[in-house]
């Protein structure tokens, strides 16, 4: 291939980026583990917004409440930012991860300490607006 093709093939891809509406929301320093946000947001993935909000509202998990802050919030920004349509967004990507760990310490017997970690960790949910797909059933013959 010479530069040209090269340039145009990279023009395209350039393009395609910035047809897919995509709307962000991040929320930094929240008080749980990785391993511990990981479970929810992997049951959010791909839903709609309002199915997601409902999931985590009826969530035991105390972490659910600031995930679902975090979900209003983009949907605020493609409401506010962009225009966009809130009957039609869906979650596209929820990621987590690690932030600073506090450490302190727990006095044990014998002049001992055993230590207790703190971790807290970033929260990035990408929302979507949903595209309408036509479903082919078949040929027709």
């Amino acid at each position: 291939m010479n530069q040209r093709e090269l340039l145009k093939n990279k023009m395209n891809k350039v393009k395609k980026e910035i047809d897919t509406k995509i709307v962000k929301s991040v929320n930094k320093n929240i008080r749980s583990s990785v391993r511990k946000l990981k479970p929810i947001l992997k049951s959010i993935v791909g839903k709609k917004v309002d199915v997601a909000i409902r999931n985590l509202s009826f969530s035991e998990k105390r972490i659910s409440k600031d995930i679902k802050k975090t979900i209003s919030s983009a949907v605020a920004n493609a409401e506010n930012n962009y225009q966009y349509d809130i009957d039609k967004l869906i979650v596209k990507e929820a990621y987590c991860g690690k932030q600073v760990i506090m450490k302190r310490f727990r006095a044990r017997a014998k002049g001992r300490a055993s230590p207790i970690m703190k971790p807290y960790s970033n929260l990035t949910i990408v929302l979507t607006e949903q595209i309408k797909q036509t479903e082919n059933h078949g040929s027709k013959s």
